[in-house]
């Protein structure tokens, strides 16, 4: 037997997969296919404080290493959220994870004010662990990033110093101030940080001589993105190994995850392989108990971390 049981700083999990935001909608979906008590946690894809419609169509094009998307955090907004999605989720007995996000400093105070106003925390029945600040989006555009920027990032994690849950700050593989905004959000207070989301990409379509996707360029995910996300974690658990990591990029078998944790994640989220399957999640952690079993592993602990010297 072995003990996949793991911890994001404060929160513990019973295993440390994940599926990650956008992948698995706002609520139960997932519940379908999997019994969402199994996973670590579900982590909702990204809300607003209000609704938000999201980008023109297509949203999605397949690639051969995954898929870009630039569905543009369509959501209903978090009032709507906790009073449609979020009792399914407790009725599954999942531990959830909520992603917000905003377009200023000001918006995400506002979505961390509504999530207190409408989730409360405390309740013995509350499923919420944590909650995901997006600070890397792809899909706003003509904005930059608040994850590329050192001040802008560590201003929104101060502003949602409020929220009851403990903070992880969701970053950006698209710049090379990754370790140093990392350390700027766990400064401003987050308690661990999500590397990576997607990478900026572009497809044209030949026949139309326009973009893919209605939204233009958009976010690249998939296998491809797997040593991307490895070299994200490594270089920051180098950097801060104190700091708890969630790994996500490329996950979609034992060895993509394995490869996160042993850069030092604690947890992975997988994603786009969810697209594919939808039990992708559980047996990524199927997997993942095999190859501890055959190589004597016992306990996930003994990989968190394993190929820094």
């Amino acid at each position: 037997m072995v003990d996949l049981t793991t911890a994001v700083g404060a929160v513990g999990l019973p295993n440390p997969g994940m599926c990650a935001p956008g992948t698995a909608g706002h609520g139960a979906e997932l519940g379908a296919f999997v019994d969402l008590a199994q996973l670590g946690a579900v982590v909702v894809k990204s809300l607003s404080a209000g609704p938000w419609p999201g980008n023109p169509a297509p949203r999605v094009h397949p690639l051969s290493t995954g898929m870009i998307n630039s569905v543009g955090l369509e959501g209903p907004g978090i009032a709507a959220w906790a009073h449609d999605e979020l009792p399914a989720l407790r009725r599954a007995q999942a531990r959830v994870v909520v992603s917000i996000w905003g377009r200023s400093v000001e918006d995400y105070a506002a979505a961390a004010d509504a999530l207190a106003e409408h989730a409360p925390a405390g309740t013995a029945s509350d499923p919420i662990v944590a909650v995901e600040i997006n600070l890397s989006c792809p899909n706003l555009a003509g904005k930059k990033m608040f994850a590329h920027d050192v001040g802008a990032a560590a201003d929104v994690i101060t502003a949602t110093a409020g929220l009851a849950y403990p903070r992880w700050a969701k970053l950006s593989p698209n710049t090379d101030a990754l370790v140093a905004v990392a350390e700027a959000c766990a400064g401003a207070g987050a308690d661990a940080v999500t590397l990576t989301n997607t990478l900026l990409g572009l497809v044209i379509d030949t026949d139309s001589r326009r973009p893919a996707l209605g939204g233009g360029g958009g976010g690249v995910s998939g296998p491809g993105l797997g040593p991307i996300a490895v070299r994200a974690v490594w270089e920051v658990a180098r950097a801060m190994p104190e700091l708890p990591i969630v790994g996500v990029g490329g996950v979609h078998d034992a060895n993509s995850a394995l490869q996160l944790l042993m850069a030092g994640a604690s947890a992975v989220q997988v994603g786009t392989a969810n697209f594919a399957d939808p039990r992708a999640t559980i047996r990524v952690l199927d997997e993942l108990a095999s190859w501890c079993d055959s190589h004597g592993v016992a306990t996930i602990a003994e990989l968190i971390g394993a190929a820094h010297p």
